[in-house]
């Protein structure tokens, strides 16, 4: 007997109904009629277009990556441009990109197609494009949105559909609501309008873009660089640089950045330099995880490099490997990253007397103190955002508007980092070539990254951080981690760890003028906080801890009591 819902029952029958949907689709379909399990992961819902887009698993259904979800969020993306912009003078455009992914190309066609066949002119990159030259063409070729197909560092399963306002900044709350309303209001596939490729191109409404485009981003990003001459005339010649795309998108901008600068000895891990959709030689593409760097690190010992780097398949998010004291090659943390690139860029500016008076440095609620302590020290004003670059790109937005702040630099702990204010989302690019500037810089005054680190501990304080998550899948997975957030939000802990519960921040209450997002933050008396969060991108739920000790030792011992106490709760 069936164990299937009433929704996942209708919602199979009329895509094997549809005229629309292709034969090969419905075979897949018709393939898992015994697998209940699959078939109601597959149809309970329909893939959630949050305030990012799309991301999900490849695959026929209505809770999957394909092309008639994509297509259909597309026709809805559409009509929401026609509505905001379609009164504006000549036809509205959308750039758009994608990474190296499976069907990566195929759905960026797709959504080129879609935009074509309702008027809209799809400006569309030939081949993969890091994300955050999608942001940056966006603005540069005063487009009206932008899209690019990435699944950042999920699995080889995952594909994702990332939407980008005209100021090139990812989809804001009010924005996205906009377009899912339109996306709702598209009830079959055979709504959707969309047009051949040679229609589109002999209608001039589908564009590909040059090499011109990427000039313009690699000479962007490179003019932020605060040391250019010293790194050319100097360290570049000898400094060893071992960096790896992961198979994604940030070889060829990364290398040529890079080079610009100046840099002779970078050192590429030559199986992944190539793009490759399984991602074939780590377990997870992800910066964030040692296992990431195995064989940056095998290649970074036998050349004896300095600085190891590398970026995640959509170039997006960026991760350093630096040697500690005992010549061991340690993975930075993204707190400490940005603490080590706060310093350097504030500093630096300051001592070449190019420090504005009303500069700003923004981060998440989730982020370090450090930068912000750092940030302050210099005399900058620091602002918290909630999770996600798209609320960092807004408050540039704001500052652009109202000329009350200099943006100088914007991070979150989980890799993201941006400075200039050339695009509205994080940038890998930029951000290996920051932090490959302050080794340089360092290693003339016989210093590691390490010990930078090491001298901003004892200068500011020593802080510690810690990232726990738990993985949930499916539909149980789902209402696990809201009955999880049920449980702390209407019973939270008076004392953790042995130190009391100051005050509890309930996010979905809309603090301090943020949208409401589903956040539990808690504040210890002690100065050290931690921070419940359901990822919006992963079936995950991600447990922040953050301390601030008298010396490394007392820091590591806080932070350790304190995720034992939390995570045995969680797990409990």
């Amino acid at each position: 007997m069936s164990q299937l819902s009433t929704q996942a029952l209708e919602s199979i029958e009329r895509w094997l109904q549809d005229p629309v949907i292709d034969e090969e689709t419905k075979q897949e379909l018709r393939a898992l009629e015994d697998n209940d399990k699959e078939l109601e992961d597959r149809f309970y819902k329909e893939l959630e277009f949050g305030t990012g887009g799309l991301r999900g698993v490849i695959g026929a259904g209505s809770n999957r990556m394909n092309r008639y979800v994509v297509g259909r969020a597309t026709q809805g993306l559409a009509r929401f441009i026609l509505e905001e912009h379609g009164d504006r003078e000549g036809k509205p455009s959308v750039v758009i990109a994608h990474d190296s992914r499976h069907f990566s190309p195929e759905f960026a066609l797709e959504a080129a197609l879609v935009l074509a066949g309702n008027g809209i002119v799809a400006k569309l990159f030939p081949s993969l494009r890091p994300t955050p030259q999608l942001s940056f063409s966006v603005r540069h070729l005063k487009a009206t949105g932008g899209i690019v197909v990435t699944a950042s560092h999920n699995p080889p399963e995952y594909n994702g559909y990332k939407v980008y306002n005209q100021q090139g900044g990812q989809l804001v709350p009010d924005e996205a609501e906009k377009v899912i309303g339109y996306i709702r209001e598209v009830p079959s596939f055979s709504d959707v309008h969309r047009i051949s490729r040679e229609e589109a191109e002999a209608q001039e409404l589908l564009v590909w873009l040059d090499e011109e485009e990427d000039e313009a981003f690699i000479n962007v990003v490179s003019g932020v660089s605060v040391n250019r001459e010293l790194i050319a005339n100097g360290p570049g010649k000898d400094f060893k640089l071992v960096y790896t795309p992961l198979h994604g998108t940030g070889n060829q901008p990364v290398r040529r950045v890079l080079e610009k600068l100046g840099f002779q000895q970078v050192h590429i891990v030559p199986e992944q330099e190539q793009p490759d959709a399984e991602f074939s030689t780590v377990k997870s593409p992800n910066p964030e995880e040692r296992d990431a760097f195995k064989l940056a690190i095998e290649l970074g010992g036998k050349i004896g490099a300095d600085l190891l780097l590398g970026t995640d398949p959509d170039a997006d998010r960026m991760g350093a490997v630096v040697k500690n004291k005992n010549g061991e090659y340690v993975v930075l943390s993204g707190n400490q990253s940005g603490a080590i690139m706060v310093y350097y860029l504030l500093n630096q500016l300051k001592e070449a007397g190019r420090l504005p008076d009303n500069g700003a440095v923004v981060k998440t609620i989730v982020t370090s103190e450090m930068g912000a302590v750092i940030a302050e020290h210099f005399g900058a004003t620091v602002f918290n955002t909630l999770t996600g670059f798209k609320y960092i790109g807004e408050l540039m937005n704001k500052f652009d508007q109202t000329g009350s702040h200099t943006y100088l630099f914007g991070y979150e702990e989980s890799y993201g980092y941006l400075a200039g204010n050339y695009a509205r989302d994080k940038d890998a690019v930029l951000a290996a070539m920051l932090i490959a500037e302050a080794a340089a810089y360092y290693s003339t005054q016989g210093k590691t990254l390490y010990d930078v680190l090491e001298e901003l501990y004892e200068q500011f304080g020593y802080f510690q951080e810690r990232l726990e998550s738990r993985t949930l899948k499916g539909k149980d997975g789902l209402e696990k981690i809201q009955s999880l957030m049920t449980q702390w939000r209407n019973n939270p802990a008076d004392e953790i760890a042995g130190v009391k519960v100051k005050e509890v921040l309930d996010y979905s209450k809309g603090l301090d003028g943020l949208p409401q997002e589903n956040v539990l933050k808690f504040m210890l008396e002690d100065g050290s906080w931690f921070c419940l969060r359901p990822s919006g991108t992963e079936p995950k739920i991600k447990v922040y801890f953050a301390v601030r000790g008298s010396s490394t030792p007392d820091a590591e011992d806080k932070i350790a009591r304190l995720v034992d106490d939390v995570m045995s709760r969680v797990d409990a």
